[in-house]
């Protein structure tokens, strides 16, 4: 698939003021082109079931190489799997003792607050 990038620009007066205006687009190759390059690349290969339950597909960022294969949990670390857990919010937070929180939602909760005051601060302060 080729792609040409085209700009056009015009004056465009408006007001007794002119003002430049600038358009950008791509222009792509009919799909009923036939040979090229890439030929058998465009093809979608058919997977198996037995593949698709034991193999990442499009894990692999190397020209040559495979997908990795799946491996059983316990081959992966034990941190891996708390990246799903829900971690509470600032109003769950505010809701709480922070002297009985946690190190970390301690942590999560003065990052939270800190993020919430500045965006309040920059509301009152903006430009309207």
């Amino acid at each position: 698939m080729s792609w040409t990038r085209v700009l056009k620009s015009g004056v465009i007066p408006r007001d007794g003021v002119a003002q430049l205006v600038g358009v950008r687009s791509f222009a792509v190759s009919a799909k009923g082109k036939k040979g090229g390059k890439g030929g058998a690349a465009d093809a979608k290969p058919v997977l198996s079931k037995e593949m698709k339950s034991t193999t990442v597909f499009g894990a692999n960022i190397l020209k040559e190489g495979s997908d990795p294969k799946i491996q059983p949990d316990s081959e992966y670390p034990d941190w891996l799997w708390h990246l799903v857990d829900k971690r509470p919010v600032l109003s769950e937070l505010r809701r709480k003792d922070a002297k009985t929180l946690p190190y970390e939602d301690l942590k999560r909760f003065v990052k939270l607050d800190n993020r919430a005051r500045i965006k309040e601060n920059n509301a009152l302060t903006a430009k309207n």
